[in-house]
């Protein structure tokens, strides 16, 4: 970024921190953090982004009551390096073994740097994670059955309740703080990604008991009547029942607010919904008439309606940015036979967008994005470009923390996109799928890579193509039609400009 460029932001932050009320504001009366992350949810799958097959009316309400984004964007189109991105505010792609993990990876982001919940705790902040963590835990070889170090109280975070991976991978099993919830001692947890362990049976080799069958891979051990990825003994008192995951995180993500409503707080409250496998409480089972996947859906929306209703209940709303948004754009068929593909009926996850999770295409990453601060944020719709990972600067502005030149190195504050004072969020974004693609105002330029073109087990496209390709977003949002041989000179300066944020190594300046 230019100095120029830098100084205008730097200023306009200042002005909308002012004309919010900051300034001048003790800790105690910074405003509580709620930042909602959804699992695989696409830019179409609700109402308020489109959708007309089925309805979101908590989701739609927090829109009309704050900032709906329509140009915002996961830093990846898959999960892990999603997550690791928004955490660390640096592109996980900068960073090897950032890749989507298995269920006893060690934890990838490392003690001691600055974190998004490490920030906002030296700003007097109490942080809570609860939900989908998939960001590895231990050093390796991990004992699930002994106190887990490092993990999420070792990268800023003062409680947390965590899936450890995704709700199709072992071990099947929440962890609390240091510990898994409710292990029984005589029962150990043995998990291996490599080969059988003990004698659970798997669904490869008894497809009778399963309630819940593959379409590709997940054939492996058997909780709850499906199958996962990866083996796993043990354990059986403090397993998981998948219809009632949605709830227990609700309350815990409830709780944490409960007791940390007197004091500023952080809480990250990543969902499972939508993400496989898709098993919804009987409460929502058949409800939205496009199977369980549309039902999760439905399950997601009265989560986050949970969520609103404890703010309003407390008292504390007004003084709450809440933030929703997901990890990466949607998958239908991610393997298991739940329907999904059969009873969309013209559903459409993605919207006008091309491609999906996995894709280098716009669905890959863009994302539904609100955020609401009642008499702070205004409300409205915006095309502000911005994505998840700036999500570190813009929190340090709000709290006013300083960064030192080593953090966040790819997140730029956009505070007054945020908040409704400017119409300009970051000048131009770099999404990660098997290829990394470049967006530059109307233009987005994506690199040549010789990847498969269609992942097979899902069916999406994946924009890979041994040739550079070059869309007009604003003329063409569906990216059908390749400009590259028509603005060879476009083409080329974009390709150099990608060529130089990857050697610089970051980009905040």
């Amino acid at each position: 970024m230019k100095r120029r460029e830098f100084l205008q932001m730097s200023a306009s932050a200042c002005a909308a921190m002012a004309a919010a009320g900051f300034g001048a504001q003790s800790p105690q009366q910074r405003p509580n953090i709620i930042l909602i992350n959804a699992d695989d949810l696409g830019y179409g799958d609700v109402s308020c982004y489109g959708a007309d097959r089925i309805r979101t009316p908590n989701i739609d309400r927090l829109a009309s009551q704050g900032r709906r984004f329509t140009n915002a964007h996961a830093p990846a189109a898959t999960c892990t390096p999603s997550r690791y991105s928004l955490l660390t505010g640096e592109y996980a792609w900068r960073q090897k073994g950032t890749g989507i993990l298995p269920g006893d990876a060690a934890l990838i982001i490392e003690p001691g740097r600055t974190t998004l919940p490490a920030l906002v705790r030296r700003a007097g902040y109490a942080t809570g994670a609860v939900g989908k963590w998939h960001l590895g835990l231990g050093a390796g070889n991990l004992n699930w059955n002994e106190d887990i170090r490092p993990g999420a109280l070792d990268i800023g975070f003062d409680y947390s309740f965590l899936i450890p991976a995704t709700g199709d991978r072992v071990p099947c099993v929440f962890v609390e703080n240091r510990r898994v919830a409710g292990l029984d001692p005589a029962d150990p947890i043995q998990v291996n990604y490599r080969a059988p362990i003990g004698s659970e049976p798997t669904g490869k080799e008894h497809p009778e008991l399963l309630k819940m069958h593959p379409s590709h891979g997940h054939d492996q051990t058997i909780v709850n009547g499906i199958s996962r990825i990866g083996y796993m003994s043990g354990g059986k008192a403090a397993r998981w029942v998948d219809e009632d995951i949605a709830d227990v995180l609700t309350s815990k993500a409830v709780s944490f607010v409960e007791q940390h409503k007197e004091q500023p707080f952080f809480l990250y409250f990543a969902t499972h919904d939508i993400h496989v496998p898709r098993v919804p409480h009987p409460r929502f089972a058949g409800e939205s008439g496009l199977g369980p996947r549309g039902d999760v859906i439905l399950q997601l929306d009265a989560c986050v309606g949970e969520i609103m209703k404890t703010l309003d209940r407390l008292r504390i709303s007004d003084n709450t940015l809440l933030v929703f948004t997901s990890d990466n754009g949607p998958v239908v068929d991610d393997g298991y036979r739940d329907q999904a593909v059969e009873k969309l009926s013209g559903h459409k996850p993605a919207g006008p967008l091309r491609g999906g999770k996995y894709s280098a295409f716009d669905a890959g990453t863009r994302v539904p994005f609100i955020a609401r601060w009642p008499g702070k944020a205004k409300a409205g719709a915006s095309d502000a470009l911005l994505s998840q990972i700036d999500c570190l600067a813009t929190f340090a502005s709000l709290t006013g923390q300083p960064l030192a030149e080593p953090d966040a190195p790819d997140s730029f504050d956009v505070l007054p996109a945020l908040l409704g004072q400017s119409n300009s969020g970051r000048d131009y974004l770099v999404e990660q799928a098997g290829a990394l693609s470049l967006i530059r105002g109307e233009w987005k330029y994506i690199e040549p890579n010789k990847g498969a073109q269609i992942e097979r087990n899902t069916n999406i496209e994946l924009g890979n193509d041994p040739q550079p390709q070059l869309y007009n977003l604003r003329n063409d949002l569906g990216e059908q039609q390749n400009l590259a041989e028509k603005y060879p000179e476009r083409v080329a300066e974009m390709a150099a400009a990608l060529s130089r944020i990857r050697e610089q190594g970051r980009t905040r300046r």
